[in-house]
């Protein structure tokens, strides 16, 4: 009979931590890049108390993590594991100190997204499906929703048939940490929606699948996040646009565009679902840099 492996102290809190961070309905995504870094400082730290790791003990676990081939964006975001971490711990009374707090964040370079203008997603939604869509109808639903209503690639896949208000022209949309909004949409997304639904009901009855998903795949279940990353960059490269454009392309340029045209900063907020406005003042910087890029190329002193 195999002996039983005993689990370090760091170990331990790791699990219990990553515990906590499922209750509380934490991003998946989170979860597991956390769970990812969390384990290299486990097995790096080994056996040690955790009054034994101090700020220079976490100072060497990030020089571990340069000397592995990691970029400065996975150091930090390791960093930040680390210090949610602690700030459990200290919660849970398991430590006094913070210690990572101690660390300077790895600085990153300032890079803002490459933004598509609005001439561009017109070219993307107005000119018809082009012949890569294997699902048309779907498929323009699916990219007037992206942009129309900024939502991320998550949300959208998560919508329900139930969670459509056509009489207010609105979606329910199931946000980070599970919160709910509200979110407008506006008369193409409408004709979209009710182009598709006509042909979604077809494609569930071939497929005899009963399900509550708005958006479906050819085999009549519920599409995945993965498969709306494949088709949007599909058509973005037949429309003539580059091949980084994305689903969280079309929720920038929501952002963006709106904010170019007058929108208040604090509504945008509220459609996109961002907890922060400092999250949201991102767009701000994005409108300046293109109004930049407009004054370059077009005014006369500017050259």
């Amino acid at each position: 009979m195999k002996a039983a492996i005993r689990r370090t102290t760091v170990e331990k809190a790791i699990d219990e931590f990553l515990r906590h961070l499922r209750e509380k309905n934490s991003s998946v995504h989170t979860i597991k890049a956390y769970a990812q870094d969390l384990d290299v400082l486990s097995t790096y730290i080994g056996a040690d108390e955790w009054k034994k790791i101090d700020h220079i003990r976490i100072r060497g676990f990030l020089s571990h993590l340069y000397e592995r081939g990691l970029s400065k964006t996975s150091v930090a975001r390791a960093l930040a594991a680390v210090r949610s971490l602690y700030r459990w711990l200290a919660r849970e009374g398991m430590v006094e100190q913070n210690p990572a707090a101690l660390v300077s964040t790895p600085k990153l370079p300032k890079k803002l997204p490459r933004v598509p203008s609005i001439e561009e997603m017109n070219r993307v939604l107005d000119t018809g499906m082009p012949e890569v869509a294997s699902f048309p109808e779907r498929d323009l639903l699916l990219l007037e929703l992206l942009y129309g209503c900024g939502i991320r690639n998550s949300e959208l896949t998560g919508i329900n048939l139930e969670d459509i208000r056509y009489a207010e022209k609105a979606i329910l949309i199931r946000g980070k940490g599970k919160k709910e909004r509200y979110v407008p949409f506006g008369e193409a997304a409408q004709s979209a929606l009710r182009a598709y639904l006509t042909v979604r009901q077809a494609a569930v009855q071939k497929n005899k699948k009963a399900t509550s998903a708005l958006l479906i795949n050819l085999r009549g279940g519920r599409i995945t996040s993965r498969s709306v990353g494949r088709i949007v960059k599909r058509i973005a490269i037949a429309k003539g646009l580059s091949p980084d454009f994305h689903p969280h392309t079309m929720r920038h340029a929501f952002g963006t565009h709106m904010l170019e045209e007058g929108a208040d900063l604090r509504a945008i907020q509220e459609m996109l679902g961002h907890e922060r406005l400092s999250t949201t003042q991102r767009y701000t910087q994005l409108s300046v840099k293109h109004v930049m890029q407009v004054y370059d190329q077009t005014h006369p002193k500017a050259k």
